[in-house]
């Protein structure tokens, strides 16, 4: 039995991952494949990655490609989510900001530097006509720590998957102003380079048994009322979620890459634009 390490964010999009774990689906095929929830988001992964702490992650598009492009020896292996992200932008609820517009020159909690959430407010800031280096960022780790910063008026703004945190809007906890989608595939999976060296033909085994699952997971009976369950979300918000995504078999393509790169690289979050086959396996 080959063990392989594998982390992903605690959020209703890996379901299919814990799914196939339960099932014996890769014991199946001889892997022992040991999930770990980083509610930290993508910044720490991609330290996971560049560390060796881990062999696969799934990993927001724009925080892989922007680690990748400064010297993490990882690549892109596949697509996992196809469908843009909602991120959801987010004031305490009983904050004095009510538009978008009151945000600037306000400060963005964020999960970490190289995060979804620190790259997100450039893009967010970008789209509103902000000065992007006026940005001011309080580091808070994950979702509780947004909540403690939020609540007690150590950040003003909090950008998040909208539906992860739609129980906390609901809870008036968090209140959302708008949202800010990726305009790329959101999430991939990512492998680094020695692990890809080592077991190009047992990552193939990986894929193809995710990708059952990813194919056939909206297919389940009763997968709205299962997600609701696990995750504490309204089925409503649950069916909203389920229509709006779609999961991805295929590698990311070379336009969705230069998108990615072109954004960062316009936001001066990257220096230039390097080759596919510095992202892309194979």
């Amino acid at each position: 039995m080959k063990k392989v390490k594998i982390v992903g964010v605690p959020e209703h999009f890996n379901l299919p991952w814990h799914m196939a774990i339960a099932d014996g689906a890769f014991e199946d095929r001889g892997i022992d494949l040991s999930w770990t929830d980083i509610p930290e988001g993508t910044g720490r992964m991609s330290q996971m990655l560049a560390d060796g702490e881990t062999d696969l992650a799934i990993i927001l598009t724009e925080g892989i490609v922007k680690s990748i492009s400064e010297g993490n020896s990882t690549k892109i292996v596949q697509e996992y989510i196809a469908s843009p992200l909602l991120w959801g932008i987010h004031v305490a609820y009983k904050s004095p900001y009510h538009a978008l517009a009151d945000l600037k020159g306000t400060k963005a909690a964020i999960s970490r530097k190289g995060s979804g959430s620190h790259l997100m407010a450039f893009v967010n800031a970008h789209n509103q006509g902000w000065n992007t280096e006026n940005l001011q960022f309080e580091i808070i780790h994950n979702l509780d720590g947004a909540v403690a910063a939020l609540s007690q008026g150590q950040a003003d703004y909090f950008m998040w998957e909208r539906f992860t945190t739609k129980p906390l809007v609901d809870a008036k906890v968090f209140r959302r102003l708008d949202d800010c989608p990726t305009p790329w595939p959101c999430f991939v999976i990512a492998a680094t380079d020695d692990f890809i060296s080592n077991n190009s033909s047992l990552l193939g085994h990986i894929l193809e048994v995710i990708n059952t699952y990813s194919m056939e997971f909206k297919k389940i009976p009763s997968i709205d009322r299962t997600i609701a369950n696990r995750y504490g979300h309204d089925v409503t918000d649950v069916r909203q979620w389920l229509s709006l995504t779609t999961w991805g078999q295929q590698q990311l393509s070379s336009q969705s890459l230069k998108d990615v790169q072109e954004r960062l690289v316009s936001l001066e979050l990257l220096s230039q634009i390097r080759k596919d086959d510095r992202f892309l396996y194979p």
